[in-house]
């Protein structure tokens, strides 16, 4: 067969087909049509118990849940005219009727200004109260109808139990409020903040914490206030069933105060610690290692010891704070954490390691700097 024949038996074989398929595709007459109806629902019956206190719960607290635009000052590097351009966003929550709006202190670092939606998608600009870095707190205010502010429940992190259930509301990704439930994986995870402090008591949780979720409450299954949401370990960023949240307890121990004096007033004893090397050279048990006490100050005041050399290069044995009310003391990092739980004038009792000997010496607080 030549070419040419086989081309044209081609092109017939391709019009057959062509034919055959377009009468497949053809519309049946109207004859030949059969009855088709929409299926018929079937009735589902009530939601289940689990079912309906989720639903409950994103009704009842959905209401309390902001969302967060941060805005940041901006030069025209032409008409040199200054502009606020959104920055970020993240979630929050409402505190009380006065206006006050809790979230992460990372949400609203390096913005001028902030605005905050409500679920009724009202928004308000909100002026800065206080923040709190080395917890990752910071609280806002908006001055907004008090029929519009549905101050969260709060519950307690004390009694929390790995395997209870737990609920996440944020607006992940810039999308609408969102809920995910989770359970508690662990307790008393440590977590480091933008400070490089560490933020010890963190409840760890599968409850997906994605990006915008920041800020937003972690709940029980009674719709309380157990935690906030404050980061994810996850190499892309997105949740990887590794969520943390700052316990309520250690909220509801801040906020006021923050709420109250614009900052966290840490009481001080007046002392300067020894670097961690120092421990391991001179072999000194756990604790906090003095190098200077500040003049006047209630370390003075209570006459404690530094560690210091003499001209011929002899050391001088000075104190070691292992504990503040009996609570152990291993680093510096945790006598400021204990120090954070008191209160300027309040006398504490410290124990002391010295040369062997442990001593107990009590003092009144004083105020940092």
């Amino acid at each position: 067969m030549s070419r040419q024949n086989k081309a044209v038996l081609s092109l017939a074989l391709l019009l057959c087909l062509s034919l055959l398929g377009y009468s497949w595709l053809a519309p049946q007459s109207a004859q030949s049509k059969p009855q088709a109806e929409p299926r018929a629902v079937q009735p589902r019956g009530p939601l289940d118990a689990t079912e309906q206190n989720h639903v409950n719960v994103f009704k009842k607290v959905s209401p309390s849940v902001v969302h967060i635009t941060t805005l940041a000052r901006t030069r025209d590097m032409f008409s040199l005219h200054i502009t606020e351009q959104p920055q970020g966003t993240g979630s929050g929550f409402i505190w009380d009727e006065a206006g006050h709006v809790v979230t992460n202190f990372h949400v609203i670092q390096g913005g001028s200004s902030a605005v905050v939606m409500l679920s009724n998608e009202a928004s308000y600009p909100a002026t800065l109260v206080g923040v709190f870095p080395d917890r990752d707190l910071a609280v806002l205010r908006i001055d907004a109808p008090k029929e519009k502010l549905q101050a969260i429940a709060i519950g307690s992190s004390r009694d929390l139990q790995v395997g209870q259930s737990v609920y996440a509301i944020g607006n992940p990704f810039g999308l609408d409020q969102t809920l995910t439930l989770g359970i508690v994986s662990a307790l008393n995870r440590e977590i480091e903040s933008v400070t490089r402090r560490m933020i010890r008591g963190a409840i760890q949780t599968d409850a997906a914490i994605n990006p915008g979720n920041s800020g937003g409450p972690l709940l029980d299954s009674a719709g309380r206030l157990i935690g906030v949401n404050t980061s994810i370990y996850s190499p892309s960023g997105a949740s990887a069933g590794i969520g943390f949240a700052i316990p309520v307890d250690e909220v509801n121990r801040i906020v006021p105060r923050l709420i109250r004096d614009g900052r966290i007033i840490r009481p001080a004893l007046g002392v300067t610690a020894a670097a961690p090397n120092v421990h391991q050279a001179l072999n000194l048990p756990k604790g906090v290692a003095l190098v200077r006490v500040n003049p006047g100050s209630p370390a003075a005041k209570a006459g404690l010891q530094v560690f210091a050399r003499e001209r011929n290069g002899r050391l001088i044995q000075g104190d070691v704070i292992t504990a503040i009310n009996d609570q152990p003391v291993r680093d510096l990092d945790e006598m400021l954490n204990l120090l954070e739980q008191r209160q300027v004038g309040e006398r504490i009792t410290l124990t002391l390691w010295n040369e062997g000997k442990t001593r107990k010496q009590a003092l009144q607080l004083g105020e940092s700097d």
